[in-house]
Protein backbone atom coordinates (compact mmCIF):
# COMPACT_ATOMS: atom_id res chain seq x y z
CA UNK A 1 0.00 0.00 0.00
CA UNK A 2 1.19 3.37 -0.66
CA UNK A 3 2.24 6.03 1.36
CA UNK A 4 -0.60 8.46 2.73
CA UNK A 5 -0.26 11.91 1.27
CA UNK A 6 -0.73 12.68 4.86
CA UNK A 7 -1.32 11.75 8.74
CA UNK A 8 -4.42 9.82 8.54
CA UNK A 9 -5.03 9.91 12.36
CA UNK A 10 -4.72 13.92 11.88
CA UNK A 11 -7.76 13.46 9.62
CA UNK A 12 -9.74 10.73 12.32
CA UNK A 13 -8.90 13.75 15.12
CA UNK A 14 -9.48 16.32 12.53
CA UNK A 15 -13.30 14.60 11.29
CA UNK A 16 -13.85 14.30 15.45
CA UNK A 17 -13.73 18.18 15.59
CA UNK A 18 -16.10 18.64 12.55
CA UNK A 19 -18.49 16.44 13.97
CA UNK A 20 -18.68 17.76 17.58
CA UNK A 21 -19.64 21.00 15.93
CA UNK A 22 -23.03 19.73 14.97
CA UNK A 23 -24.69 19.88 18.48
CA UNK A 24 -23.50 23.03 19.17
CA UNK A 25 -24.11 24.65 15.85
CA UNK A 26 -27.82 23.32 16.37
CA UNK A 27 -28.13 25.16 19.50
CA UNK A 28 -26.45 28.47 17.86
CA UNK A 29 -29.65 28.18 15.67
CA UNK A 30 -32.18 28.93 18.76
CA UNK A 31 -34.52 30.42 16.60
CA UNK A 32 -35.15 27.83 14.22
CA UNK A 33 -37.24 24.51 14.78
CA UNK A 34 -35.29 21.68 14.62
CA UNK A 35 -37.19 20.30 11.53
CA UNK A 36 -36.30 23.70 9.79
CA UNK A 37 -32.65 23.11 11.18
CA UNK A 38 -32.34 19.66 10.02
CA UNK A 39 -34.04 20.70 7.09
CA UNK A 40 -31.42 23.35 5.59
CA UNK A 41 -28.90 21.11 6.83
CA UNK A 42 -29.64 18.52 4.01
CA UNK A 43 -30.97 20.20 1.59
CA UNK A 44 -27.91 22.40 1.36
CA UNK A 45 -25.54 19.28 1.68
CA UNK A 46 -27.66 17.93 -1.48
CA UNK A 47 -27.38 21.24 -3.05
CA UNK A 48 -23.52 21.06 -2.82
CA UNK A 49 -23.13 17.62 -4.12
CA UNK A 50 -25.01 18.53 -7.11
CA UNK A 51 -22.27 19.45 -9.36
CA UNK A 52 -20.05 16.26 -7.92
CA UNK A 53 -22.96 14.16 -9.20
CA UNK A 54 -23.52 15.52 -12.42
CA UNK A 55 -20.00 15.44 -13.56
CA UNK A 56 -18.89 12.16 -12.39
CA UNK A 57 -21.74 9.61 -10.93
CA UNK A 58 -24.55 10.49 -13.31
CA UNK A 59 -24.34 7.49 -14.97
CA UNK A 60 -24.81 5.69 -11.70
CA UNK A 61 -28.55 6.33 -10.94
CA UNK A 62 -29.54 4.39 -14.64
CA UNK A 63 -28.53 0.92 -13.19
CA UNK A 64 -30.26 1.20 -9.66
CA UNK A 65 -32.38 -1.34 -9.04
CA UNK A 66 -35.94 -0.73 -7.53
CA UNK A 67 -35.06 -2.80 -4.25
CA UNK A 68 -32.12 0.09 -4.00
CA UNK A 69 -34.33 2.92 -4.61
CA UNK A 70 -36.95 1.44 -1.93
CA UNK A 71 -34.38 0.53 0.97
CA UNK A 72 -32.57 4.05 0.19
CA UNK A 73 -35.76 5.88 0.18
CA UNK A 74 -36.44 4.29 3.90
CA UNK A 75 -32.85 5.11 5.12
CA UNK A 76 -33.50 9.19 4.13
CA UNK A 77 -36.93 8.83 5.82
CA UNK A 78 -34.83 7.24 8.87
CA UNK A 79 -32.36 10.06 8.94
CA UNK A 80 -34.57 12.58 9.10
CA UNK A 81 -36.67 12.02 11.67
CA UNK A 82 -33.10 11.32 13.53
CA UNK A 83 -32.39 14.45 12.86
CA UNK A 84 -35.41 16.08 14.17
CA UNK A 85 -35.73 14.34 17.53
CA UNK A 86 -32.22 14.50 18.35
CA UNK A 87 -32.18 18.29 17.34
CA UNK A 88 -35.22 18.77 19.53
CA UNK A 89 -33.69 17.08 22.24
CA UNK A 90 -30.88 19.92 22.38
CA UNK A 91 -34.31 22.66 23.39
CA UNK A 92 -34.62 20.37 26.71
CA UNK A 93 -31.06 19.24 27.64
CA UNK A 94 -27.62 20.32 27.01
CA UNK A 95 -24.88 18.99 24.51
CA UNK A 96 -22.94 16.62 27.07
CA UNK A 97 -26.33 14.43 27.59
CA UNK A 98 -27.21 14.65 24.46
CA UNK A 99 -24.46 13.95 22.34
CA UNK A 100 -23.60 11.37 24.87
CA UNK A 101 -26.99 8.88 25.05
CA UNK A 102 -27.37 9.33 20.72
CA UNK A 103 -23.43 8.18 20.84
CA UNK A 104 -25.18 5.02 22.32
CA UNK A 105 -25.98 3.76 18.51
CA UNK A 106 -23.84 1.19 17.65
CA UNK A 107 -24.82 -0.87 20.61
CA UNK A 108 -28.53 -0.16 19.48
CA UNK A 109 -27.38 -1.04 15.81
CA UNK A 110 -25.81 -4.36 17.04
CA UNK A 111 -29.15 -5.35 19.33
CA UNK A 112 -31.03 -4.23 15.97
CA UNK A 113 -28.86 -7.28 13.75
CA UNK A 114 -29.66 -9.57 16.61
CA UNK A 115 -33.60 -9.04 16.11
CA UNK A 116 -32.99 -8.94 12.36
CA UNK A 117 -30.56 -11.22 11.30
CA UNK A 118 -30.06 -13.53 14.58
CA UNK A 119 -26.60 -12.21 15.28
CA UNK A 120 -24.83 -13.68 18.33
CA UNK A 121 -23.06 -11.50 20.59
CA UNK A 122 -19.97 -12.33 22.89
CA UNK A 123 -20.12 -12.32 26.59
CA UNK A 124 -17.62 -9.23 26.24
CA UNK A 125 -20.26 -7.39 24.07
CA UNK A 126 -22.82 -8.11 26.73
CA UNK A 127 -21.03 -6.84 29.54
CA UNK A 128 -19.99 -4.01 27.71
CA UNK A 129 -23.32 -2.92 26.56
CA UNK A 130 -24.24 -3.28 30.27
CA UNK A 131 -21.84 -1.10 31.37
CA UNK A 132 -22.96 1.74 28.91
CA UNK A 133 -26.51 1.46 29.77
CA UNK A 134 -25.39 2.35 33.38
CA UNK A 135 -23.79 4.86 32.31
CA UNK A 136 -27.07 6.46 30.41
CA UNK A 137 -28.79 5.72 33.39
CA UNK A 138 -26.45 7.82 35.63
CA UNK A 139 -26.93 10.87 33.35
CA UNK A 140 -30.40 10.40 32.65
CA UNK A 141 -31.41 10.31 36.39
CA UNK A 142 -28.85 13.22 37.00
CA UNK A 143 -31.04 15.41 34.55
CA UNK A 144 -34.18 13.92 36.08
CA UNK A 145 -33.01 15.56 39.14
CA UNK A 146 -32.26 19.28 37.20
CA UNK A 147 -35.73 18.94 35.57
CA UNK A 148 -38.28 16.95 33.51
CA UNK A 149 -37.92 18.63 30.58
CA UNK A 150 -34.28 17.85 30.73
CA UNK A 151 -35.11 14.06 30.91
CA UNK A 152 -37.41 14.77 28.01
CA UNK A 153 -34.34 15.97 26.33
CA UNK A 154 -32.33 12.60 27.23
CA UNK A 155 -35.07 10.35 25.73
CA UNK A 156 -35.16 12.17 22.67
CA UNK A 157 -31.55 11.66 22.20
CA UNK A 158 -31.96 8.18 23.06
CA UNK A 159 -35.16 7.96 20.32
CA UNK A 160 -32.28 9.72 17.62
CA UNK A 161 -29.94 6.91 18.36
CA UNK A 162 -32.70 4.12 17.43
CA UNK A 163 -33.51 6.40 14.68
CA UNK A 164 -30.11 6.30 13.04
CA UNK A 165 -29.99 2.81 13.83
CA UNK A 166 -33.16 2.19 11.29
CA UNK A 167 -31.04 4.64 8.64
CA UNK A 168 -28.57 2.14 9.10
CA UNK A 169 -29.99 -0.74 8.75
CA UNK A 170 -32.47 -0.18 5.97
CA UNK A 171 -29.27 1.17 3.90
CA UNK A 172 -26.87 -1.12 4.04
CA UNK A 173 -27.93 -3.21 1.64
CA UNK A 174 -27.68 -0.42 -0.77
CA UNK A 175 -25.04 1.03 0.43
CA UNK A 176 -23.01 -2.01 -0.58
CA UNK A 177 -24.27 -1.83 -4.29
CA UNK A 178 -23.95 1.55 -4.60
CA UNK A 179 -20.73 3.83 -4.51
CA UNK A 180 -20.51 6.62 -1.52
CA UNK A 181 -21.36 9.55 -3.16
CA UNK A 182 -24.27 8.06 -5.04
CA UNK A 183 -26.08 6.80 -2.05
CA UNK A 184 -25.54 9.41 0.10
CA UNK A 185 -26.65 11.51 -2.54
CA UNK A 186 -30.07 10.05 -3.16
CA UNK A 187 -30.40 9.10 0.74
CA UNK A 188 -30.06 13.03 1.86
CA UNK A 189 -32.26 14.17 -1.11
CA UNK A 190 -35.30 11.82 0.16
CA UNK A 191 -34.28 12.92 3.76
CA UNK A 192 -34.35 16.83 2.58
CA UNK A 193 -38.05 15.70 0.87
CA UNK A 194 -39.19 13.99 4.07
CA UNK A 195 -38.38 17.36 5.80
CA UNK A 196 -39.73 19.63 3.64
CA UNK A 197 -42.82 18.27 3.91
CA UNK A 198 -42.82 17.78 7.55
CA UNK A 199 -42.38 21.32 7.99
CA UNK A 200 -45.20 21.74 5.42
CA UNK A 201 -47.53 20.12 7.32
CA UNK A 202 -45.92 21.81 10.88
CA UNK A 203 -46.23 25.20 9.29
CA UNK A 204 -42.75 25.82 10.51
CA UNK A 205 -41.71 29.03 8.34
CA UNK A 206 -39.04 28.24 5.60
CA UNK A 207 -37.31 31.60 5.49
CA UNK A 208 -37.40 35.09 8.26
CA UNK A 209 -34.52 33.98 10.15
CA UNK A 210 -31.67 36.00 11.25
CA UNK A 211 -28.58 36.20 8.88
CA UNK A 212 -26.19 34.20 11.34
CA UNK A 213 -28.50 31.33 11.53
CA UNK A 214 -28.31 30.81 7.87
CA UNK A 215 -24.22 30.34 8.51
CA UNK A 216 -24.95 27.78 10.94
CA UNK A 217 -27.38 26.22 8.25
CA UNK A 218 -24.52 26.19 5.71
CA UNK A 219 -21.93 25.29 8.38
CA UNK A 220 -23.95 22.11 9.31
CA UNK A 221 -24.28 20.94 5.93
CA UNK A 222 -20.12 21.81 5.39
CA UNK A 223 -18.44 20.66 8.91
CA UNK A 224 -19.69 17.76 10.28
CA UNK A 225 -21.69 16.27 7.62
CA UNK A 226 -18.95 16.86 4.92
CA UNK A 227 -15.38 17.76 6.17
CA UNK A 228 -16.34 15.00 9.20
CA UNK A 229 -17.48 12.10 7.24
CA UNK A 230 -15.42 12.30 4.45
CA UNK A 231 -12.47 12.66 6.18
CA UNK A 232 -13.61 9.12 8.17
CA UNK A 233 -14.39 7.38 4.81
CA UNK A 234 -10.60 8.79 3.31
CA UNK A 235 -9.27 7.68 6.50
CA UNK A 236 -10.45 3.76 6.26
CA UNK A 237 -8.33 3.45 3.15
CA UNK A 238 -4.79 3.57 5.76
CA UNK A 239 -6.78 2.73 9.18
CA UNK A 240 -8.88 0.09 10.43
CA UNK A 241 -12.60 0.20 11.05
CA UNK A 242 -12.00 -0.43 14.48
CA UNK A 243 -9.88 2.86 15.37
CA UNK A 244 -12.32 4.68 13.31
CA UNK A 245 -15.25 4.08 15.49
CA UNK A 246 -13.16 4.75 18.46
CA UNK A 247 -11.93 7.76 17.26
CA UNK A 248 -15.49 8.57 16.61
CA UNK A 249 -16.12 7.95 20.44
CA UNK A 250 -14.95 10.98 22.04
CA UNK A 251 -17.25 13.02 19.77
CA UNK A 252 -18.96 13.66 23.02
CA UNK A 253 -15.91 14.90 24.27
CA UNK A 254 -15.22 17.30 21.70
CA UNK A 255 -18.72 18.42 21.61
CA UNK A 256 -19.03 18.95 25.73
CA UNK A 257 -15.24 20.94 25.17
CA UNK A 258 -17.16 23.21 22.40
CA UNK A 259 -20.34 23.70 24.51
CA UNK A 260 -18.72 25.14 27.65
CA UNK A 261 -16.06 27.54 24.95
CA UNK A 262 -19.06 28.67 22.88
CA UNK A 263 -22.37 28.09 25.08
CA UNK A 264 -20.55 28.58 28.48
CA UNK A 265 -22.44 25.54 29.70
CA UNK A 266 -20.71 23.19 32.08
CA UNK A 267 -20.91 19.32 32.87
CA UNK A 268 -22.94 18.59 36.20
CA UNK A 269 -20.81 15.44 37.83
CA UNK A 270 -23.79 12.92 36.99
CA UNK A 271 -22.82 13.89 32.99
CA UNK A 272 -19.34 13.04 33.88
CA UNK A 273 -19.63 10.03 35.28
CA UNK A 274 -22.45 8.83 33.86
CA UNK A 275 -20.66 9.86 30.10
CA UNK A 276 -17.37 8.38 31.22
CA UNK A 277 -18.96 5.25 32.12
CA UNK A 278 -20.71 5.53 28.76
CA UNK A 279 -17.91 6.38 27.05
CA UNK A 280 -15.38 3.60 28.80
CA UNK A 281 -18.44 0.84 27.70
CA UNK A 282 -18.30 1.18 24.21
CA UNK A 283 -14.88 1.45 23.83
CA UNK A 284 -15.18 -2.19 25.18
CA UNK A 285 -18.21 -2.74 22.73
CA UNK A 286 -16.38 -1.97 19.83
CA UNK A 287 -13.04 -3.82 21.05
CA UNK A 288 -15.59 -7.48 21.63
CA UNK A 289 -17.26 -6.94 18.09
CA UNK A 290 -14.35 -5.61 16.20
CA UNK A 291 -13.63 -9.22 14.97
CA UNK A 292 -17.19 -10.52 14.53
CA UNK A 293 -18.38 -7.61 12.30
CA UNK A 294 -17.37 -3.86 10.77
CA UNK A 295 -19.01 -1.21 14.07
CA UNK A 296 -21.21 1.13 11.64
CA UNK A 297 -19.02 4.16 10.63
CA UNK A 298 -21.17 6.42 10.00
CA UNK A 299 -23.20 7.44 13.45
CA UNK A 300 -26.23 10.26 13.67
CA UNK A 301 -24.44 12.59 10.43
CA UNK A 302 -24.17 14.48 13.68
Amino acid sequence: MRIPPFNPYIAVVTGVIAVSSSAVLVKLADQAPAAIIANYRLLLAVILMIPVILLKYRHEFSSIIKKDWILSALAGIFLAFHFIVWFESLNYTSVASSVVLVTLQPIFAFLGTYLCFQERFSYGAIISMIIAIIGSFIISWGDFQISLSALLGDMLALLGAVLVTGYFLMGQGARKRLSLMTYTFIVYGISSVTLILYNLIGQNAFFGYPADHWLVFLGLAVFPTFLGHTLFNWALKWLSTATISMGIVFEPVGASILAYVILGETVTPSQLLGGTIVLFGLFLFIMSTTKKRSVTLSKKQT
